[in-house]
């Protein structure tokens, strides 16, 4: 008899969908890529990693797996863009429901546009935190407004989008991008205050959408479009941190490995990368502190942010 696997080789009872605060999609989809292909890949690569990796984090001195971590069926409708990111959405929206914190790895960044929807729907005032090389601001490509090149268009048009990293657009995306909220990779390299600027941008309640090649090439190859001048390990560590200290991070989606099966160290990075953001919030929210209460319904208090549209 098969046992389903865990993320991470963690043991059955945090495994769990009743025990687990945290939700994993898979989203193994890579319909629209334009150059490299192989983020179809990404999940299995990341998973795999996660299951070579230490589960003790020193920086926050915790075991976040702990919190419980339900790795959900992939989502694996690929018929079309627009399929899939519907079945994303509904799954997405299904796990929230559920009042976990749900996170998403994809799969390209397509899948994203899914995501950000379902958290729309359900909290007030959302703040999309896009960290990215690529602005993905076109309203369609190539005949589709799924396609990766758009992850980020709806988003500006439904919810308040702050943009990090961004090296690569566009001139029409340019136009529809907000100045004052796109924190180019340029001028990032010269201000010791953007982390902060961006930060300022944002409302209480963010969901980060984070593609892999906003990372620089020489510590992220194995993305589909690798930009040079990238953010480094470090700096991305200590800017997401902030965020979680100083935000209330409802979720989060990861995106656009493409692993290269002789070169490693990607794939590990984004499990690791994965492993830190869950670490930063479970460890940052002083309201989880009190969950051993078994009297209190949520450690994320998400469900007082919930839109009020009679669903909930």
């Amino acid at each position: 008899m098969n046992t389903k696997k865990t993320y991470a080789g963690i043991e059955e009872k945090y495994a769990g969908i009743d025990r687990a605060k945290i939700v994993l999609i898979p989203v193994p989809y890579d319909g629209t890529s334009t150059w490299q292909k192989g983020a179809d890949k990404g999940p299995e690569a990341f998973l795999e990693a996660s299951e070579n990796m230490e589960l003790y984090d020193i920086e926050t001195a915790s075991e976040v797996y702990k919190e419980g971590v339900y790795l959900a069926d992939a989502v694996t409708e690929n018929s079309s863009p627009e399929a899939m990111v519907d079945v994303v959405h509904e799954v997405t929206k299904k796990y929230i429901k559920k009042n976990k914190f749900v996170t998403i790895f994809g799969g390209e960044h397509s899948v994203s546009i899914g995501t950000i929807r379902a958290f729309n729907e359900c909290f007030n005032n959302l703040t999309v935190l896009h960290i990215d090389a690529h602005a993905d601001l076109r309203k369609e490509y190539e005949g589709s407004s799924c396609n990766h090149a758009c992850a980020a268009y709806e988003a500006s048009q439904t919810t308040n989008l702050v943009q990090v990293g961004i090296r690569s657009m566009d001139a029409i995306e340019k136009t529809i991008a907000e100045d004052d909220k796109t924190f180019y990779a340029h001028d990032m390299v010269a201000d010791d205050y953007w982390m902060e600027n961006a930060i300022d941008q944002m409302t209480d309640t963010v969901f980060i959408t984070f593609d892999l090649d906003a990372l620089d090439p020489s510590i992220m190859p194995s993305t589909g479009t690798p930009e040079p001048g990238g953010l480094l390990w470090y700096e991305t560590l200590d800017f997401l941190k902030k965020v979680f200290e100083e935000k209330n991070v409802v979720g989060f989606d990861i995106v656009e490995l493409c692993p290269n099966p002789t070169e490693k160290s990607s794939d590990f990075l984004a499990a690791k990368l994965y492993y830190k953001m869950l670490s930063y919030k479970f460890t940052s929210n002083e309201k989880i502190d009190d969950y051993q209460d078994d009297t209190i319904e949520s450690p994320f208090n998400q469900l007082s942010k919930f839109k009020d549209d009679g669903e909930y």
